[in-house]
C-alpha cells in the first residue's frame, strides 16, 4: 500500500472545532504513516476556526497551515476535487441527521458523535478543558481507526469496526 491509500472526511455542522481537530489529528499522528489523507467540512461552515481548537492544536504539536472552515459542497458535485471518499464520518449529531450530498467514491459512513467543545461556557480555562475532551476522545478514536487492517477486512466487517469505534 502506498501513500494516501485512504481518503477520510470528517463532518460537523460549522467545521470550527471537533472536525478541525480531527483532520489536524489524522494528518499528524505518526500511526499514519502516509495512509490516510484526512479533509475536514461543514454542512453550515462558519467561516472561521475556533482560536481553542487552534491553540490545542499547536500545542499538541499539530500544524494547523492550511486548516480552514469550509462547505461539504467543496466535496461533492461540481468543481469538487477529484478523489474517491473511502469514510465519511459526522462528528456532531446534528450533521449526522442531516441529508448528506452523494459523496464520490461510495465512501463508508459512521457516527462519531463528540460533545460540542464550543458550546461550553465559562473562564477560558473551562473551555480549554471542554476542548482537551474532545481531542482525548477524536484521538482515541483515530488511533482505533488507523491500527484497524483495513485491507484485510470485509466491507462489512470493516463497517462494523468503523461504527463502534464511535462508542468508545
Amino acid at each position: 500500500m502506498g501513500t494516501n491509500d485512504f481518503t477520510i472526511l470528517f463532518l460537523c455542522t460549522g467545521n470550527t472545532a471537533r472536525s478541525i481537530l480531527a483532520e489536524g489529528t489524522l494528518n499528524h499522528l505518526p500511526i499514519n504513516g502516509g495512509r490516510f489523507r484526512a479533509f475536514s467540512a461543514g454542512s453550515h461552515p462558519k467561516g472561521e476556526l475556533n482560536p481553542f481548537a487552534i491553540e490545542l492544536l499547536e500545542r499538541q504539536g499539530i500544524s494547523t497551515t492550511g486548516l480552514r472552515s469550509k462547505s461539504w459542497d467543496e466535496f461533492s458535485g461540481r468543481g469538487a476535487p477529484d478523489l474517491d471518499l473511502d469514510f465519511v464520518i459526522t462528528v456532531c449529531d446534528q450533521a449526522a441527521g442531516e441529508v448528506c450530498p452523494i459523496w464520490p467514491g461510495q465512501p463508508m459512513t459512521a457516527h462519531w458523535g463528540v460533545a460540542d467543545p464550543a458550546a461550553v461556557t465559562g473562564s477560558d480555562e473551562t473551555k480549554r478543558r471542554a476542548f482537551l475532551d474532545a481531542y482525548a476522545t477524536l484521538r482515541r478514536r483515530i488511533e482505533l481507526f488507523a491500527n484497524l487492517p483495513i485491507p484485510t477486512l470485509s466491507r462489512l466487517a470493516l463497517e462494523t469496526r468503523l461504527r463502534d469505534i464511535g462508542t468508545r
